[in-house]
C-alpha cells in the first residue's frame, strides 16, 4: 500500500526507518512538524522524522524522492497535494496535530496510530509518564484506528510490556519505538489482505494530561517511592528538580533506600540531606523513607555522579532540599 507517514520526534523516526528498510509498503510522503530553532545560534533544525526521510532520499534517484511535508496547518494546499499522491492509508506516531474529517477522507483505508499504552488506559499525550507515576506493573503499545475523538479508535493490535520499576520515560519510549515498526507493518499487511481484526475499546477509559515544566518540582513530603517514580517519569522532560538555598538542583537518577530513617533523623524536615552511603549515594529524608541520589546537576553546571558532586559541594550534607 501507499502510505503517508506522520510523526516528528526521535521515537517516531524509528518506525519510519523500519518501514523504509522493510520495503513492504511504499512511503509516498512524510508529514512532520516544521523545523524548529535550536541552540544558541537559533539554527532551524528539521525534525528527526524529516532527517530520517532526508537520509533515505540520499540513496534515491531524483525521480523517487520522498516528499517531506512540513505544514503549519493541515489546510487546503496540503490536502490537495496529498490527494494528488493517491495514497491508501495514513500512518501516525507522535505527530502532534489533530486530523480532521476532511484530511482523513483523503485515505480510502483511513488511518492508523501507534499509541504507547494499553488503551483505553492512558488516552492522551503523556501515557508513558502516567504509567510510571502510577507505578503500574505493566504497560504496552497499541495500534488503533484513527478516530475523531482522541485515542478512541478500534484496537487493531496490542502488546504488553512488563515494568520492573526502574524504567524511565525515555527507556520506555525507546522500547515502544523499536516495537512499533514491526507492529505497524503487521497491521498494514492485515489491512491490505483483509484479515485485520478491529476490537472496540472496552473498559473504563482514563486520560493523562499534558506535561508542563512545573510538574518536575519535587515535593519532599511525598514518599520516597513516589519521588523515585516522578524522577523516572520525567526523564528526559521536564526533568525532576528541587531547590537548595535558592539554587535549582536537577536530579537525574535516584532510587529508594532499603533502610528506614534513623531515630536521630526523624525530627528533621523532609528534604534534609541526612548523610551518605559510601557505596550507594547521597541520602535524603522524605515523607516516607529515604531517597538515594546518584546523579545530580546544579543549575548551569554539568550533570555529575554523586561522588564527583560531593567533591565540589563539600557542605551539602545537612542542607535542605525545598
Amino acid at each position: 500500500m501507499r502510505i503517508v507517514y506522520a510523526g516528528s520526534p526521535d521515537i517516531s523516526a524509528v518506525p519510519l526507518e523500519f518501514l523504509l528498510q522493510e520495503g513492504r509498503h511504499e512511503v509516498a510522503a512524510v508529514l512532520t512538524n516544521p523545523p524548529s530553532m535550536q541552540g544558541r545560534s537559533k539554527e532551524l533544525v528539521p525534525t528527526p522524522v524529516a532527517l530520517a526521510a532526508m537520509k533515505e532520499n540520499e540513496k534515491r534517484s531524483p525521480e523517487s524522492q520522498i516528499p517531506i511535508l512540513t505544514p503549519e496547518r493541515l489546510n487546503g494546499p496540503v490536502r490537495r497535494y496529498i490527494e494528488s499522491l493517491h495514497c491508501d492509508i495514513l500512518v501516525c506516531f507522535a505527530y502532534g496535530k489533530i486530523f480532521g474529517p476532511k484530511f482523513l477522507s483523503l485515505f480510502p483505508k483511513g488511518g492508523i496510530n501507534l499509541h504507547p499504552s494499553l488503551l483505553p488506559k492512558y488516552r492522551g499525550c503523556a501515557p508513558v509518564p502516567a504509567a510510571i507515576l502510577n507505578r503500574d506493573e505493566e504497560t504496552g503499545i497499541t495500534v488503533q484506528r484513527l478516530a475523531q475523538e482522541m485515542d478512541c479508535g478500534d484496537i487493531l493490535l496490542q502488546k504488553k510490556i512488563a515494568l520492573n520499576g526502574r524504567e524511565t520515560a525515555q527507556t520506555l519510549l525507546d522500547t515502544a519505538s523499536t516495537m512499533g515498526g514491526p507492529m505497524l507493518s503487521q497491521v498494514l499487511c492485515q489491512i491490505e489482505d483483509g484479515t485485520v481484526k478491529a476490537v472496540k475499546q472496552d473498559g473504563n477509559a482514563c486520560y493523562c494530561t499534558m506535561l508542563c515544566k512545573n510538574d518536575g518540582c519535587i515535593d519532599w513530603n511525598e514518599s520516597a517511592l513516589n519521588i523515585d517514580a516522578r524522577i523516572r517519569a520525567f526523564t528526559p522532560w521536564p526533568g525532576a528538580y528541587t531547590r537548595v538555598e535558592e539554587t535549582v538542583l536537577r536530579i537525574h537518577e535516584a532510587f529508594v533506600y532499603d533502610h528506614s530513617v534513623q531515630p536521630e533523623h526523624q525530627h528533621l524536615p523532609n528534604g534534609t540531606v541526612i548523610g551518605v552511603d559510601k557505596a550507594r549515594g547521597i541520602l535524603v529524608k522524605t515523607g516516607d523513607g529515604i531517597l538515594v541520589l546518584t546523579n545530580l546537576q546544579w543549575q548551569s553546571k554539568k550533570a555529575m555522579h554523586w561522588k564527583d558532586f560531593l567533591n565540589g559541594s563539600k557542605n551539602f550534607i545537612g542542607l535542605q532540599c525545598m
